[in-house]
């Protein structure tokens, strides 16, 4: 079967900066992937690497079957969707969505049929002659979607296109982009900081770590089975227990990662593989649940209280508590 894209032995420095080391992937046709990770882990490096924005320094990059390590951007079948949108101000929402069209000399009548296809597809009607300034965040993120969607690229890549929006609205949109992937049937490569914008939309992520690809998985592991105590960490909520902790006070031979929702509080220890005492350092309401943090020895740990008529919180900040858990709820860390 033909890969969207393979990316082999790619490494990337700025001067003494390492951006990418190593970085071997592979994407599907029609996959939704994601590339994750905090601020300067390199995945944007590597989107521009993919989108012909930067050379590599060394290895291949291959879009279906096709060597196109040093092809410019424009001679890609590749189209990019930038956080700021980059809309030319002053052309309305049709000139900014038919301009690749027009580049490309397609008749001005099947330009307009285009257009209106795609405006229709991004629920824009009606708008086709405002400009950028008198739309919402929203809107313009809908009309750099319909220019980069019009030409049909086999590859869509979007840097954070989400980020400038508010919470209500980057929900919408996820759930629209995610349609839009599936409707056009088109891979997607996106990049986030965002962990629960990667678990909602991927069907597959890679997590980035200093230049450095960490795990490859589908949402569902990354969360469930984090190979790293990177991974572990940076995924949602997770308490981190050393190997040398773990064999002193559990007499178990492995570090491991314990989501908050597997540690239960006071509870009868005779029921769980493991238990320790912890002390409460603080108690944070968060709606549904209460966040617990706790700490004993110097190792923090996270756990839930949910709400429950039948079962109020009879815990205080200071107090020491038994946190239990058991062996198929921790995930063994290779590091």
């Amino acid at each position: 079967m033909i890969k969207a894209l393979n990316l082999r032995n790619i490494n990337k420095r700025y001067n003494e900066t390492v951006a990418l080391s190593d970085i071997n992937l592979d994407i599907e046709d029609g996959e939704f992937f994601s590339l994750l990770g905090p601020s300067g882990s390199g995945k944007t490096t590597c989107l521009k690497v993919i989108g012909g924005f930067e050379e590599p320094d060394t290895g291949d990059v291959t879009l279906f079957n096709e060597d196109v390590t040093y092809t410019p951007p424009f001679k890609r079948n590749v189209n990019t969707v930038f956080q700021d949108y980059a809309l030319f101000p002053h052309m309305n929402v049709e000139e900014n969505v038919s301009y690749s069209l027009k580049i490309k000399k397609i008749p001005k009548n099947e330009q307009k049929s285009k257009v209106d296809e795609i405006l229709s597809i991004v629920k824009l009607n009606g708008y086709e002659k405002r400009k950028p300034s008198e739309l919402s965040g929203g809107q313009r993120q809908r009309v750099a979607l319909a220019r980069s969607l019009i030409n049909r690229p086999k590859i869509l890549l979007l840097d954070e296109p989400l980020g400038a929006l508010d919470l209500k609205l980057r929900e919408q949109m996820q759930f629209e982009l995610k349609n839009l992937q599936r409707q056009f049937q088109i891979t997607f490569i996106y990049v986030t900081h965002d962990q629960q914008e990667a678990l909602s939309m991927s069907d597959r992520i890679a997590i980035f770590n200093e230049g450095k690809i960490e795990q490859i998985d589908t949402p569902n592991n990354i969360y469930l089975k984090p190979k790293t105590a990177f991974v572990a960490d940076f995924i949602g909520t997770t308490s981190i227990i050393p190997k040398d902790f773990a064999k002193k006070s559990l007499k178990y031979n492995y570090g491991f990662s314990i989501r908050p929702e597997n540690i239960n509080i006071n509870s009868n220890i005779a029921e769980y593989d493991f238990s320790i005492n912890a002390s409460i350092n603080d108690i944070q309401f968060q709606g549904s649940y209460y966040k617990i943090l706790c700490q004993t020895e110097n190792i923090n740990l996270t756990a839930l209280h949910y709400l429950d008529m039948k079962n109020p919180l009879n815990i205080k900040i200071g107090d020491n508590i038994q946190l239990s858990w058991n062996k198929m709820d921790i995930t063994n860390l290779d590091d």
